[in-house]
């Protein structure tokens, strides 16, 4: 009873602050204070949702699918506070807060609210906690993208709310984008690394998820290796990151499903 408590309020945040984000985008204004205090309060309930989780329970109770989703929702929504409270990055939440908020609703159709959990060895675990810290990392640079798109969008139309709507600057965004891929490509790549220890220990054998991770891990890579040796940059760079991301967000699922 108390996760429903919690679970509620951080859907209806999260709800809200999906909306408000759409406002602002329209007319900027208190809209926009009133979605990143829907952010702060609904990560808040969300934190207390975890914490109870794992008070209850005898291990990590984030090991099934449905409690990685409520877990790894809680990430993104993490990764966009960093930046989303100065009020220039708060748009990014047009991008995340709707997945965020989506995630959790799944997880708590999937009892990913209620999971109690089992045992789980600490290597594992943080196996876990990396590997989802670092697909958190690409959503978020997924949305910096996505927010590149859209303000060069508005910059060659010439758009009323250009001047009226803060966002940074177009390098910034680019610049912000990759180093954001390059951070959750290292987590990723520490996640793995602790995944194939576990796998060793537990004599267990190379499956499809672990190697769905590696196709992300690849992919990012490459991507990282032609914004440095070419010239994909900006608009260039900005699509690029988004159909890696497209790419991560049907492999994931397929190759989870698979093992």
């Amino acid at each position: 009873m108390g996760a429903e408590l919690l679970f509620w309020p951080a859907l209806f945040a999260y709800g809200e602050a999906s909306l408000a984000f759409a406002r602002e985008a329209r007319r900027p204004g208190v809209a926009g204070r009133l979605a990143i205090w829907g952010v702060r309060l609904g990560w808040l309930a969300q934190t207390g949702l975890l914490l109870l989780q794992a008070v209850r329970a005898e291990g990590f109770p984030w090991g099934g699918w449905a409690g990685a989703l409520n877990l790894f929702a809680w990430l993104v929504v993490g990764a966009y506070l960093i930046w989303g409270c100065r009020p220039s990055f708060r748009l990014l939440g047009l991008a995340v807060m709707p997945i965020a908020a989506a995630l959790l609703l799944v997880a708590y159709a999937g009892g990913g609210i209620r999971e109690a959990g089992g045992r789980t060895d600490a290597l594992l675990a943080l196996h876990v906690a990396l590997m989802l810290a670092g697909f958190a990392g690409f959503t978020l640079a997924a949305a910096l993208s996505t927010l590149y798109l859209w303000h060069e969008r508005r910059l060659k139309r010439r758009e009323a709310t250009i001047f009226r709507l803060r966002v940074p600057a177009l390098q910034v965004l680019d610049r912000l984008g990759a180093r954001t891929v390059a951070v959750s490509l290292l987590v990723l790549t520490l996640g793995i690394a602790l995944g194939g220890v576990s796998l060793a220990l537990d004599g267990g054998r190379f499956d499809a998820a672990m190697g769905g991770a590696l196709a992300v891990w690849l992919g990012y890579g490459g991507f990282l290796l032609l914004r440095r040796r070419t010239a994909l940059h900006g608009r260039r760079s900005a699509r690029a990151s988004l159909v890696v991301f497209v790419a991560v967000v049907v492999v994931i699922p397929l190759t989870h499903f698979a093992s």
